[in-house]
């Protein structure tokens, strides 16, 4: 049987700010994942799907409005359960 090793020799270099960086690095620490690992599959991910591995869009007036009150806990709805919640849903 023979193995084909593949060489990673391309570097990937970024500045980004210390506060996001720690918090993103606490999170792949808790999910068992190195910084290098999330990249890789980052990458990996675009080059699957030919493009970005999640919806890019700008909100409009309405969703800008609705995750400004729901930052500052204005308008919220809180439910008991998840069935409520959905039930909820075809009112």
């Amino acid at each position: 049987m023979q193995h084909i090793v593949i060489m990673k020799t391309a570097a990937v270099h970024s500045r980004i700010q210390p506060e996001i960086k720690e918090q993103a690095e606490g999170i792949l620490q808790r999910l068992g994942l190195s910084p290098t690992e999330a990249i890789r599959m980052f990458y990996t991910q675009i080059t699957l799907r030919n493009g970005l591995p999640f919806d890019v869009a700008i909100p409009n007036d309405v969703t800008i409005k609705a995750l400004e009150e729901s930052r500052n806990g204005r308008n919220l709805e809180r439910f008991d359960s998840t069935e409520k919640l959905f039930e909820s849903w075809n009112a």
